[in-house]
């Protein structure tokens, strides 16, 4: 089980069975559409037992991403967010399938379209959508927006295309320093997948034996350039050269959950690997890009109709006699008012004051002031820590 956090406290979504429940099925068994392997004999399980709570987490965690992305898309609608913004709709069984496999001592890093992965990785609501706003109560106290979000073995949230590749590799070597049987999780989308800097870190990954899952997740464009115009080889999970890879669904949660799980015992034992998780974004890059210049409006319809990841797992779950229709809707009700609570909350929230502006800019500051851009202007370092809220 994960933890997703609403508005207030932490949740748990666990024993989610109602005291009156009859007649449900409490597992069933789902066939996975077959992995795509690349220097591997054997690979992930191709079917998996699925319990009524996981059912209901699962579902929950994807429609709780949807519903949040929702809000921060109006917002900046609003011009309450500013910036960037970078929305994951459509992309929601990869973040909660992966979230769902990672251990207490397993790490991930990302690149912008984050704001789901930081509510999964422990952030409230309130916390994500404050960010956004630049408002105190935002994780990163309002100074991070939209690209730089933090969390608890969440090391962002980073806007450099392609550089958190290196940077969760060092996230695996820090697990092998230190013993603790971690892994590193470092996603990169189909867009940054030609840096040099990506190749650079399989390399270094590989020579020295890293715990490290390297996870292109192609959504089929970058910004306004689709995979087949930027690669020559667009079978990403095959690009580690003499990485293993592994090609997965990514609109199947349970697909993704499982590859993640074969992964984590993979690099633990052998060293890195590199997996595509095969998605898809329905928004455009950013919400500046209304991501019809390049696709046509009857794709995006067609992947909402046959591939949409939470539509299909919500029959699959219901054909199965796992949950009702009508416990769903409730759900989907429920969620609804939590994030409208929080968005209200985020709105309504303050900024910071100027002078915490150049607090906590480092933990250990060894120079005294920090140089300001003016000539002549230091600004003063102070600190409180309060660098990150949770």
């Amino acid at each position: 089980m994960f933890r997703s956090v609403v508005a207030g406290a932490p949740v748990l979504f666990r024993n989610v069975l109602p005291k009156n429940a009859k007649n449900y099925a409490t597992e069933a068994k789902f066939d996975i559409k077959p992995f795509k392997l690349h220097n591997l004999e054997t690979g992930p399980a191709t079917s998996a037992k699925i319990t009524r709570d996981e059912a209901i987490t699962y579902y929950k965690a994807m429609q709780l991403i949807r519903r949040l992305e929702t809000s921060a898309g109006n917002l900046y609608k609003e011009k309450i967010v500013r910036g960037f913004c970078h929305l994951y709709s459509g992309q929601e069984a990869c973040a909660v399938g992966m979230k769902a496999a990672m251990r207490s001592q397993d790490n991930i890093i990302s690149a912008y379209r984050v704001h789901g992965w930081t509510n999964l990785m422990g952030v409230s609501l309130k916390g994500v959508l404050s960010e956004l706003t630049g408002r105190q109560s935002g994780c990163a106290r309002g100074k991070g927006g939209s690209m730089h979000m933090y969390a608890p073995n969440f090391y962002g949230g980073n806007g450099i295309v392609g550089a958190q590749v290196p940077l969760g590799a060092g996230v695996a070597l820090a697990c092998k320093y230190k013993g603790n049987n971690g892994v590193c999780l470092s996603l990169y989308g189909d867009g940054a997948s030609n840096q040099g800097q990506v190749f650079e870190a399989y390399n270094m990954a590989y020579l020295w034996n890293l715990p490290c899952i390297f996870v292109c997740e192609n959504n089929g464009y970058g910004m306004g350039t689709s995979a087949s115009r930027s690669s020559c080889n667009t079978n990403y999970y095959q690009r580690g050269d003499v990485l293993p890879g592994i090609w997965v669904d990514g609109m199947d949660v349970i697909a993704v959950k499982l590859a993640t799980d074969f992964a984590i015992d993979y690099v633990l034992k052998n060293g890195p690997l590199v997996m595509e998780v095969y998605t898809y974004r329905y928004s455009g890059h950013s919400m500046s890009d209304p991501g019809t210049s390049y696709r046509t409006r009857d794709e995006v319809q067609e992947v909402r109709q046959t591939r949409d990841p939470i539509s299909s797992f919500k029959e699959k779950i219901i054909s199965a006699g796992l949950v009702t229709a009508d416990e769903l809707k409730k759900i989907d009700a429920e969620i609804k008012k939590d994030v409208d609570e929080a968005t209200v909350a985020a709105k309504n929230d303050t900024e910071i004051g100027l002078p915490e502006l150049s607090t906590d800019v480092y933990a250990n500051n060894l120079e005294g002031d920090i140089k300001g851009s003016i000539p002549n202007l230091w600004l003063k370092h102070s600190t409180l820590n309060k660098a990150v809220n949770l």
